[in-house]
């Protein structure tokens, strides 16, 4: 239960920052920045591992996650779903 809350919590956190730097931030709430981040995490662990990346410490897995929700982040601007 507990991994299940702190997953929701570090989502949202990493969904928040991606909408900074991406200035969505006002357009997400809650619930679409814990999707953003647990997808955006998602796939930045995914191409990490594709371009022969390994997220070794705490703060390059940070780093993964966070460029993983700004790239979601930027395919959504594209396909119009956020402006």
């Amino acid at each position: 239960m507990w991994d299940l809350i702190v997953s929701l919590i570090v989502g949202g956190v990493i969904g928040w920052v991606a909408g900074l730097i991406m200035k969505t931030g006002a357009q997400m709430g809650i619930i679409a920045n814990i999707v953003v981040g647990i997808v955006g995490s998602a796939l930045g662990y995914w191409l990490a591992g594709v371009l022969g990346m390994a997220a070794g410490g705490g703060f390059m897995r940070w780093l993964f996650a966070i460029g993983g929700a700004v790239i979601l982040i930027a395919i959504l601007k594209a396909l119009n779903i956020f402006k």
